[in-house]
């Protein structure tokens, strides 16, 4: 496709004044929505939520967006305008948390299955180790290495239109992952890795779902 916006700044919206002359005025209850702390309806959407994207950036802007999610009930409120995700083993890059050390801005959104609508959660973050913590997060005698603590800044609960329209949580909208390939086998395809043949490429599938089924926490 033609990126004509590279060549022509009039296709390129640089001001909120441009973005208000498209979208019109917010709507009235879309201002007043937004809370500092939370209430119990957001309290319990959090509790029944086993699935969020936490997004962050660095001190120079570099986004990031990384998905976190375990037993509904994992993220623990702390207080009103406080609260806790544990951070679950993973690959060990750490851009979440060494976005977090360098800027402590954070934007969350909490998704529960079969809810269209979500919340959203905006704050600061600190990486935190404080033992007591920790251990209420444990599971299975495993317990975290580190917490993501998060004062509250904003909350606020989201419309359902974007799962409307992408009708996530519909059965017949699922499709099969068979029709591609094995994150292995993209991944290793990606950086020139490829294994050779069927048996070794199947090896390398098997002991990623060994990985899963071993490390999860």
């Amino acid at each position: 496709m033609e990126k004509r916006w590279d060549n022509d700044q009039t296709l390129i919206v640089n001001s909120e004044g441009e973005l208000r002359k498209l979208f019109g005025k917010t709507h009235d209850l879309a201002q007043k929505k937004v809370q500092t702390e939370l209430d119990h309806y957001a309290q319990e959407l959090i509790a029944r939520s086993p699935f969020l994207c936490l997004g962050t950036q660095n001190i120079s802007g570099k986004a990031d967006v990384s998905p976190r999610g375990d037993a509904a009930g994992f993220v623990k409120i702390l207080d009103s305008r406080t609260i806790a995700l544990p951070d679950r083993p993973g690959n060990n890059r750490l851009d979440s948390l060494n976005n977090i050390i360098s800027n402590a801005a954070v934007g969350l959104i909490f998704i529960i299955p079969g809810f269209d609508d979500t919340l959203r959660v905006n704050g600061r973050a600190k990486l935190v180790t404080d033992a007591d913590l920790l251990a209420q997060m444990s599971v299975n005698g495993k317990v975290p290495k580190i917490a993501v603590v998060v004062e509250i800044d904003t909350v606020f609960l989201h419309c359902a239109k974007a799962f409307r329209r992408s009708k996530l949580w519909d059965e017949k909208q699922h499709q099969d992952r068979q029709d591609m390939p094995s994150l292995v086998k993209m991944i290793l395809d990606q950086t020139g890795d490829a294994p050779r043949g069927h048996d070794e490429q199947k090896k390398l599938d098997d002991e990623l779902e060994q990985d899963y089924r071993s490390t999860m926490y």
